[in-house]
């Protein structure tokens, strides 16, 4: 049997993409089919792949100045989170914890998760450590990585010429 194989939108091959969506769909049907029975297979399968069921989403952006990186960590409060700085390596860890209760006439349920957390992000640049800056509001949590005077003149135009 011979797998298609696809171009992503910018050309690149995409040998596994259909094997990728078939496994996603599978783990929806699995999640929906459960959960219409009270059980939710979300914290199994975290334990299962060694993962935390959390990894948040980040922004990484670079100028001629500084390095910008946003994390979102929604519902965790900013005492749960921890930033830090080695070499060319920014990690963002922490936990986040939810409690849901439910209560009426005859039901009561109560749901509590926890689950750590961290990512591990390259910086692209030389930056100076002593001046980095974090602020968490809202629920973002914004990292300031001023670049070194080398490394802002480290950048090179390179013209492009046509054939």
């Amino acid at each position: 049997m011979r797998l298609p194989v696809r171009k992503h939108r910018d050309g690149e091959l995409e040998p596994f993409r259909d094997l990728w969506e078939l496994q996603r769909e599978t783990r929806k049907w699995f999640d929906d089919f459960f959960r219409g029975w009270g059980f939710d297979l979300a914290p199994i399968r975290a334990v299962q792949e060694g993962t935390s069921a959390y990894t948040p989403t980040v922004d990484v952006v670079e100028n001629d100045r500084e390095v910008r990186i946003s994390a979102e960590l929604p519902g965790i409060d900013e005492k749960d989170v921890e930033v830090s700085l080695s070499g060319d390596l920014l990690t963002i860890r922490g936990e986040k914890r939810t409690e849901e209760e439910e209560e009426s006439k005859n039901v009561y349920r109560m749901e509590r998760t926890y689950g750590a957390f961290h990512r591990a992000i390259p910086i692209p640049a030389e930056v100076d450590q002593d001046n980095v800056e974090a602020s968490f509001k809202k629920g973002v949590l914004t990292i300031t990585l001023p670049k070194t005077a080398e490394a802002k003149h480290q950048a090179k135009r390179i013209a492009v010429k046509s054939e």
